[in-house]
């Protein structure tokens, strides 16, 4: 009987560059998956093995995000900073790594925010949660208990308001997401 071997981790992000790539030239919509593997060099049961949707493309983008914060943790720039001062680079940073496919992104959002897709919305709400997690480690804040529950909705409120500015906001939306983040972090420092 033969056996099928999983494709190497490498496929996984040439197959997610792939969907990025057709996203670009059309839309998220009319991306394919029968495409994105021919794009990638792979075929669609080698899709299917790494991600079982097309919506488990759109995880892994994020998922690209996460790992950036978590990598500029590591950044010797960011030692000496508390870890109030230490949350604005490594938010900027996640939305970085997302800027050259910003349109796309705002796609993926829309779609997922769509009324046929209440299966994926619950699994959002926990993405969010599991990204602020990781910023808040990545920050090194330390609060317990009842101020750690309040840290985590304040940053919450801060992270999906930034983001939501990044995604949205016409011209200069890099300055305008930076200022806003900027000032929410200086209101919320008191609690943070």
């Amino acid at each position: 009987m033969p056996t099928t071997s999983s494709p190497p981790p490498q496929h996984a992000e040439a197959i997610l560059d792939a969907a990025l790539q057709l996203a670009a030239l059309h839309s998220w919509e009319q991306v394919q998956l029968i495409e994105v593997a021919e794009r990638a060099g792979c075929t669609l049961a080698d899709i299917q093995r790494l991600y079982d949707q097309k919506e488990a493309l759109v995880d892994a983008w994020f998922d690209r995000a996460d790992r950036a914060l978590l990598e500029a943790a590591s950044d010797p720039l960011l030692g000496p900073l508390d870890p109030h001062e230490r949350l604005e680079p490594l938010l900027t940073t996640w939305l970085e790594t997302l800027e050259p496919h910003r349109r796309t992104t705002r796609q993926m959002i829309c779609g997922r925010l769509e009324p046929g897709h209440l299966h994926v919305q619950g699994a959002d709400l926990l993405r969010i949660s599991r990204t602020v997690q990781w910023w808040r480690q990545a920050a090194r804040c330390r609060s317990q208990f009842l101020q750690r529950a309040l840290q985590e909705s304040v940053l919450t409120g801060i992270y999906l308001a930034t983001f939501v500015r990044w995604l949205t906001a016409p011209g200069d939306h890099t300055t305008a997401s930076r200022a806003l983040l900027r000032r929410l972090l200086r209101h919320a420092r008191p609690i943070l």
